[in-house]
């Protein structure tokens, strides 16, 4: 028996935030990571504080710990590796620094703003989901809205009981913004783990080569580049990125909505992600 496909219409975006519509280069929470491990008398470079990006902090802190350099690191200290209590004892550091630098560092990225009105123009919901936790993520919201970033949904780390690459935030969305299929969703996203977290919902996934972190760069950096500089950094991002299996992969949010012109297309012709 041939199943006929279910008709399907693309209804919403759901966007992660740093490195995505906020904090070009995702640098917010990479240096407070390097700045708290520093109080435990730890050494972590920026690049190993970017590795596990996009989980959940501590979850992110205890990937961290996991890794034999800063294990070792860990035992050399205090004579023992990094326990499940060692790594929230790091988060409870973490936190309140994070909550004391975010929105220092969460600018929106250039193009976003005028991204989410097209979208509402469109008549699509905007649902965004992030690692941080509810405390921090009050912050970025605030600034967010100062600059006309206002979805209609967000979703902390802490609001579900297991956040990314697990598909608890983004099928969050999908309830709080009463839609009625999966397949009608795009997921976009700086991370692997949040790549995952929408193929996992089920939805169309998109991820950022230039604006988070799998570049980066910082804003001035990345405009600075010339186009063989940027296809150079596309080219290392799509390493990192590609093994999640994203549908499309674009530089920047504002690259966006020829993606979604295309699933548009490919939603009409009765294709599902």
């Amino acid at each position: 028996m041939t199943v006929k496909p279910l008709p399907v219409r693309l209804e919403a975006v759901i966007f992660d935030w740093a490195g995505t519509l906020v904090d070009f280069g995702s640098f917010a929470p990479t240096k407070v990571f390097v700045d708290a491990f520093a109080q435990f008398s730890m050494d972590v470079t920026l690049e190993q504080a970017r590795g596990p990006m996009g989980v959940g902090k501590w979850d992110h802190i205890r990937a961290l710990c996991d890794e034999p350099v800063i294990a070792q690191q860990y035992q050399a200290r205090f004579g023992r590796l990094p326990t499940d209590d060692d790594v929230t004892a790091i988060y409870e550091r973490f936190l309140p620094m994070q909550l004391d630098k975010v929105a220092q560092y969460s600018a929106a990225i250039p193009g976003a703003a005028e991204l989410l009105r097209a979208l509402r123009q469109r008549g699509l919901k905007i649902g965004s989901c992030s690692g941080y936790p509810g405390s921090v993520m009050r912050r970025v919201v605030e600034r967010a809205a100062s600059e006309g970033l206002e979805p209609d949904c967000i979703v902390a780390s802490d609001d579900v009981p297991r956040a990314r690459p697990a598909p608890a935030m983004a099928l969050k969305n999908v309830v709080e913004l009463g839609l009625s299929d999966v397949a009608g969703c795009i997921k976009v996203d700086d991370t692997a783990p949040g790549i995952e977290e929408g193929r996992r919902a089920g939805m169309w996934t998109v991820g950022l080569l230039l604006s988070g972190n799998a570049a980066g760069l910082t804003l001035d950096e990345y405009l600075s580049l010339d186009e063989a500089g940027r296809q150079a950094a596309r080219e290392r991002a799509s390493q990192e990125l590609s093994p999640a299996a994203p549908h499309y992969l674009i530089d920047t949010v504002a690259d966006l909505p020829g993606v979604i012109t295309d699933i548009e297309a490919r939603l009409a012709a009765g294709q599902r992600p």
